[in-house]
């Protein structure tokens, strides 16, 4: 089955690098017009500029890239603005950006980090969806998609707090996808351990041995959780919202 996004728009924040780059690409790749953003102008303009080149040339007029901190409200009402002045219109949201400033116990976390953890990963995707209804989908429809963790769904020593985060998400995406339907619809895609630079030091070290414990035998790479991301975005997923679709190797399974 090809799926095929011509004419739509998406916007997708974390977009310079890892998941959110392979999901901005594999949108383009499909049709759409995509705006990335991230913190970093070098970082999107270098992926802006891989992504078309992917495309052999073709995608420069439908790629578009502005800075913009995921956790800041002002900058996702000015992001969805630039998004609408620039391509005309807002079909898909991706609320991709997350962060992940300690590691430790739970109980060692200072007030600034959890502070910063909440705000990125669960309340940045409420104001960006909050944004993206205001100023196009309350009166046009479209989708929202965000990446969450199986980490929401399971219990670990050193990132309690960003997994936490990451339930709390896949609660949002539930809570949304009922209050937005039928016009919009809302749902979350759950990697597992993806051989990306924020996960790097989970994985770096010891890959062989933890791709033994996964029942598909390797880790994951971005482009597994692209394409099932670009899935939820199509009108090939019309009839679902509110699910979460975990992309993890069977993961889950142990």
């Amino acid at each position: 089955m090809e799926i095929r996004l011509d004419g739509k728009v998406a916007l997708v924040t974390g977009a310079s690098r890892g998941i959110g780059r392979a999901i901005a690409g594999e949108l383009a790749a499909s049709g759409a017009s995509v705006m990335l953003t991230s913190r970093k102008a070098d970082s999107l303009a270098e992926a802006v500029a891989a992504i078309d080149e992917q495309l052999d040339g073709v995608g420069g007029d439908r790629l578009a890239w502005r800075v913009a901190n995921a956790g800041s409200p002002e900058d996702a009402a000015e992001g969805v603005q630039a998004t609408l002045e620039h391509f005309g219109s807002l079909d898909i949201l991706v609320n991709n950006a997350a962060t992940n400033p300690y590691a430790g116990p739970t109980l060692g976390i200072d007030v600034a980090r959890f502070d910063k953890t909440v705000q990125v990963n669960w309340r940045g995707p409420l104001v960006w969806t909050q944004e993206a209804w205001r100023q196009a989908m309350e009166r046009n429809g479209g989708v929202v998609l965000n990446v969450s963790s199986i980490g929401g769904q399971s219990v670990e020593p050193t990132i309690g707090i960003y997994n936490g985060t990451k339930a709390a998400l896949i609660h949002l995406t539930k809570q949304l996808a009922l209050e937005l339907s039928p016009g919009v619809r809302v749902n979350a895609v759950l990697p597992g351990l993806v051989k990306t630079d924020m996960a790097r030091a989970l994985w770096e070290r010891g890959e062989e041995a933890i791709a033994k414990h996964v029942p598909m035998h390797r880790l994951g790479v971005p482009d597994d959780i692209s394409s099932a991301a670009v899935f939820l975005c199509s009108d090939a997923a019309s009839w679902i919202t509110g699910t979460t679709l975990a992309v993890d190797g069977g993961m889950l399974l142990r």
